[in-house]
C-alpha cells in the first residue's frame, strides 16, 4: 500500500471554491481503481493549509489515477488557488503502535 499526503496552501478567497470542487469530485476520486482512502484535513492553526491523505494500491495505480481525465481536470482547477507549491509525497506504512 502507498500512502499519499499532498499539502496545498491557498489564497483566503480561493478556499471555498477549493471546497466546492473536492466535495464534487470526491467520490469519483475515492472511487478511482487503485484507491482504498482518501481523507482532507486542515491545518489546525492556518485555515488556508489542507492536506490530502490517500491510500492506493500501488504506486501504479497512483500514476493511472494522476494520468487521469479526472485528476487533470481537478487539479487544473486547484492549482489556479495556490498562494504557494503544493507539496506531495507518498510513503509507504512501517508499523502501527497500537494502545
Amino acid at each position: 500500500m502507498l500512502i499519499r499526503i499532498v499539502r496545498m496552501t491557498f489564497r483566503p478567497e480561493g478556499i471555498e471554491d477549493f471546497l466546492q470542487n473536492f466535495h464534487a469530485h470526491k467520490q469519483s476520486i475515492r472511487n478511482f481503481p487503485g484507491c482504498s482512502h482518501l481523507e482532507l484535513w486542515q491545518d489546525e492553526n492556518d485555515p488556508s493549509i489542507f492536506l490530502t491523505h490517500s491510500h492506493w494500491e500501488s504506486e501504479a495505480h497512483l500514476n493511472q489515477y494522476r494520468d487521469s481525465e479526472l485528476f487533470k481536470k481537478v487539479w487544473l482547477f486547484t492549482k489556479t488557488l495556490f498562494s504557494d507549491k503544493p507539496i506531495a509525497f507518498s510513503s509507504k506504512k512501517i508499523e502501527e503502535v497500537e494502545k
